[in-house]
Parts: C-alpha cells; sequence; structure tokens
C-alpha cells in the first residue's frame, strides 16, 4: 500500500505552530520532516520568504515530501540526514541561528502504512525496520545475532516489556530452528511467549516488542540524546524548540534535556546517569511544565495522536536567567 502524502494528518499541529510562532523571513529546522505537514504549515504561516530545512533520513520521505512542498521552492530544502547530524547539516548549510527547530518523533504514518517496510506487526513482510534502508543493520539481523541476554535487555528496556525473558527465549529456541525473517513469524513467537492471560486485553502483545527492535535497529534513543544540546545552540535567543514525544522513554529525555538547559534538577527516578557540569548558565527557558497533550478530538480524528506528549522551550539571551511559565 501506498501512502500519500495527502493523508497524512500532522499531530498537534496548530498547537505546535503557535509556539513556535513562525514569521516571515524567519528560518525553522524541522528535524523530522516526513510527509511533510508540519512544514507545510510553517511555510504557509512564514510566507512570502520565511525558510524550513528538514532533515529526514528515510528516501521515500523525502521524495513525498518534496513533492507535497514543491509550491514553496527554495524556501524549503530537504535533506537526507539523521537530525543526530543536525549540528553539521547546519554548518554546512551556513545556518548560524536558526529561529525554531521541531522534532515529531518515532515512526511515521509511511513506514506504519506501508507494511513492506517491515515496521508493523499487522502486516506480514520482511522483518526490516531501518527508516534509511540503505545503511545499519535490519531487525532480522538484530534477532539472528544478538545473544539472548542482549535481546532480552533491549525489550526490556527500550520496550517496557514485562515478559522480555520469556520472548528473548521464545526467539532464541525459534532461530535455531531456521531464520525468523518476517515480521508475521515474529509477531507469531512474541505472542506465544506472553501468557495467555496477558493476551486477552490490552493492544496487540506484539507492539512493544516490535518498539524495542524498531529502537535498536535505529538507534533512535542515541541519536535523540546526542541532537537536542544540538538544537539548543543553534537556536537564536527567542528561538523555540517543540519536540512531539510518543512513548515515556522519548519523553524522558527530552524533559532531561530541556532541565539541564534550563539549569534544574529532573527528579530520581527519571534521572540518566550522566548529570551536566556544575555552574553552566541557564540556556532555556521550558514554556511547558508538564507535557501537553492532544485534545479527544483531535485523538478521534486521528488516533496516532493519542499517546503525543508536546514539550517546549525558549533559548534565552546569554546569561538571562531562566524563566518559566505558559507562552
Amino acid at each position: 500500500m501506498v501512502l500519500t502524502a495527502a493523508r497524512h494528518q500532522p499531530v498537534m499541529i496548530d498547537r505546535v505552530t503557535d509556539l513556535l510562532r513562525p514569521r516571515p523571513g524567519g528560518t525553522y529546522l524541522d528535524a523530522t520532516l516526513g510527509l511533510g505537514g508540519h512544514a507545510e504549515r510553517l511555510l504557509e504561516a512564514s510566507a512570502p520568504d520565511g525558510r524550513v530545512v528538514g532533515l529526514d533520513r528515510d528516501p521515500a520521505a523525502l521524495a513525498l515530501a518534496g513533492q507535497r512542498l514543491a509550491w514553496a521552492g527554495d524556501r524549503l530544502q530537504a535533506v537526507a540526514a539523521s537530525f543526530e547530524d543536525l549540528g553539521e547539516v547546519a554548518g554546512r548549510l551556513g545556518l548560524d541561528a536558526i529561529d525554531g527547530v521541531l522534532y515529531d518523533l518515532g515512526v511515521s504514518s509511511l513506514q506504519l502504512d506501508e507494511g513492506e517496510r517491515g515496521f508493523s506487526y499487522r502486516a506480514d513482510a520482511p522483518l526490516d525496520m531501518r527508516m534509511d534502508p540503505t545503511t545499519g543493520i535490519s531487525a532480522a539481523e538484530v534477532v539472528a545475532t544478538y545473544p539472548r541476554a542482549e535481546l532480552a535487555r533491549i525489550l526490556r528496556e527500550y520496550g517496557e516489556e514485562r515478559f522480555a525473558g520469556r520472548i528473548a527465549r521464545v526467539i532464541d529456541e525459534a532461530r535455531r530452528r531456521g531464520p525468523i525473517a518476517t515480521t508475521g513469524q515474529l509477531a507469531e513467537l512474541v505472542k506465544a511467549a506472553v501468557p495467555a492471560a496477558a493476551r486477552r486485553t490490552g493492544p496487540h502483545p506484539a507492539r512493544r516488542a516490535f518498539q524495542a527492535l524498531r529502537i535498536e535497529v535505529n538507534r533512535e534513543l542515541d541519536a535523540l540524546r546526542a541532537s537536542l544540546p544540538q538544537a539548543v545552540d543553534l537556536l537564536a535567543p527567542g528561538g523555540r524548540l517543540v519536540v512531539l514525544a510518543y512513548h515515556s522513554l522519548e519523553d524522558r529525555i527530552v524533559k532531561q534535556a530541556f532541565a539541564d538547559a534550563a539549569g534544574r534538577p529532573v527528579e530520581a527516578p527519571h534521572r540518566l546517569p550522566v548529570d551536566p557540569p556544575a555552574g553552566e548558565p541557564a540556556r532555556l527557558a521550558v514554556l511547558t511544565r508538564r507535557p501537553e497533550r492532544p485534545s479527544e478530538a483531535e485523538v478521534a480524528a486521528n488516533p496516532r495522536a493519542e499517546s503525543a506528549k508536546l514539550r517546549a522551550a525558549e533559548k534565552l539571551q546569554p546569561s538571562t536567567e531562566a524563566r518559566g511559565g505558559q507562552p
């Protein structure tokens, strides 16, 4: 199935636009261009001469976004890159001060709806899950080669899967009999590993395992940790950073990065092991004391928005004290 950009519904688009405050002449960086829905709104709101630089490592998404936004001409610059390389890309393009940065994290509609990409347990397809299918290891390679204990760790940490050990054992036993090459095979193995009582309610029993493998294959959390400080560096004073996260691991990383840049501690147990250097001045004002959620009406219209959590922050003038509160 081919998903067209016209069917794409960008999550919390009105709130994202309000927070980023696009204006004529501004420069905005969409770190996860996807099918271009958020970028389209930023280009419209910053007309006639606002500019958007969009990053994505999925060639199919870049092609569709380019078609969708062809009307913008050279006001859009689409770049094949991971947001982990945000600073390098900005340097190559001569961008030293950006008015807004947006991250819309996780898997895209394109990747989920094109079953052959191997992201979904709902379609039987090659077990791939790479956002950039031209590089890196596939989910099939992870399942085939990672030690059982490492598989269990990934499922537990990245999928928050309580049956991680059982699933890793079933996978290990199955791969000794033959390759696990398709999403259908993996989904059935996970389903068999999960106790019957736990399968009767809630989402598909393979959902957490597929999430965990996708995160591992694409190094999503490591890339996010590396990227957010680069975004803070690139923002001009008064520029804003908006992040849409879709599960607790992403949101914790965003929360910590914002707190670090605002000079605030993050409460245990969500504190990650590495603390920022002491004594650094605040660089961000956090605009969302708690993550904002989509409205019931938006979730009804776009069920994929249901788990979204939005956080936003504003770059301070050098040596300015952090200030909280809503925009």
